[in-house]
C-alpha cells in the first residue's frame, strides 16, 4: 500500500498485514502541529477507505522521551482566535477519523503523553505503556480543556470520577497508575514497548479480518446504547459473518486441523 510522503508521520509496513506509524517529530516531543493534523487525518481516513491488506495498526512516537506532548504550543502562541479555532477542526476530524476507523489500532506508548497526545493514546482500541511513561490531560492549566475526546474516552476508561479529578486537578499519573485504573492494557519495559504491541498485533492480523472489524464495532457502538440495543447490534454484526468465506474457511481448517488462511471476504 502507497502512502505520501507525509512530513511528520513515519509509515512504515511490517509484512502484508500489519502497519506501524509513528509521530515524527522527536525534536518537539512529537508534539501536534497543524501539518501533523493534516497527515493524520489524511492516514486515518485513507485507511478507512482502503484498508487493502491491512488488518492492524501500531501507533507509536519517535524516540524514548515521548509518545506525543500534545499541542504545540509554540505554534499556537500568538495565533488568533479564527486560527486556533481552523486548527482544531483539522484535529478534531482527525481524532474522530481514529475512533471511528474499522482496523484496530494499538497505541504503543514510548514515553510522556500528555494532553492531545493522550487523548490520541486515548481514541486508539487499547494502550500498551512503557512503565517510564506518564500521562496527563492538563489542558485546564492552560485556560482550556480537553477537546479531542479526553473528556469521554478517560471517563470511560477510568470512570466518572477519578477522571474528574484527574482533568479538573491537570494531575499526572503514572504507567503503573494507568494499568491499575483500566486505561493501560499492559506495561513493558523501557524500549520494548513497540515490540510487545506488534506481538498483540500480529495475533491480531492472523484472526479473521472480517470478524475482527465486526467484533471492534460492536463493542464501540454497543457500548454507546442499553444493553439490550448493544446485542441486537451484536447480532446483526454476527450475521454478516456467516455468508463469508472467511466463517467457512475458519471452521474448514479447525476441522482440518490446520491454521486457516483468511482472506477478508
Amino acid at each position: 500500500m502507497n502512502f505520501p510522503d507525509y512530513e511528520t508521520l513515519k509509515v512504515e509496513a511490517r509484512g502484508r498485514h500489519l502497519l506501524v506509524v509513528t509521530l515524527n517529530r522527536p525534536e518537539v516531543l512529537n508534539a501536534i502541529n497543524t501539518q501533523m493534523g493534516r497527515d493524520l487525518l489524511d492516514l486515518w481516513t485513507r485507511l478507512t477507505a482502503e484498508p487493502q491488506e491491512l488488518r492492524c495498526v501500531v501507533l507509536t512516537g519517535a524516540g524514548e522521551r515521548a509518545f506525543c506532548a500534545g499541542g504545540d504550543l509554540k505554534q499556537r502562541n500568538g495565533m488568533s482566535d479564527q486560527d486556533w479555532r481552523h486548527q482544531h477542526e483539522i484535529f478534531e476530524r482527525g481524532f474522530f477519523a481514529l475512533m471511528e476507523m474499522p482496523l484496530p489500532v494499538i497505541a504503543a506508548v514510548n514515553g510522556h503523553a500528555y494532553g492531545g497526545g493522550l487523548e490520541t493514546a486515548l481514541s486508539c482500541d487499547f494502550i500498551y505503556a512503557s512503565r517510564n511513561a506518564r500521562f496527563a490531560l492538563s489542558e485546564v492549566r492552560l485556560g482550556i480543556m480537553p477537546g479531542g475526546g479526553g473528556t469521554q474516552n478517560l471517563a470511560r476508561a477510568v470512570g466518572e470520577r477519578r477522571a474528574k479529578e484527574l482533568i479538573l486537578r491537570a494531575q499526572a499519573f503514572d504507567a503503573e497508575q494507568g494499568l491499575q485504573w483500566g486505561m493501560v492494557n499492559h506495561l513493558s519495559e523501557p524500549g520494548k514497548v513497540l515490540d510487545d504491541a506488534l506481538v498483540a498485533a500480529t495475533q491480531i492480523a492472523g484472526n479473521g479480518p472480517l470478524s475482527v472489524r465486526q467484533a471492534k464495532k460492536s463493542i464501540h457502538y454497543g457500548l454507546q446504547a442499553d444493553l439490550l440495543t448493544g446485542c441486537r447490534f451484536e447480532i446483526e454484526a454476527y450475521n454478516r459473518l456467516v455468508s463469508s468465506e472467511d466463517r467457512h474457511e475458519g471452521v474448514r481448517a479447525f476441522n482440518e486441523k490446520r491454521t486457516p488462511d483468511f482472506k477478508g471476504r
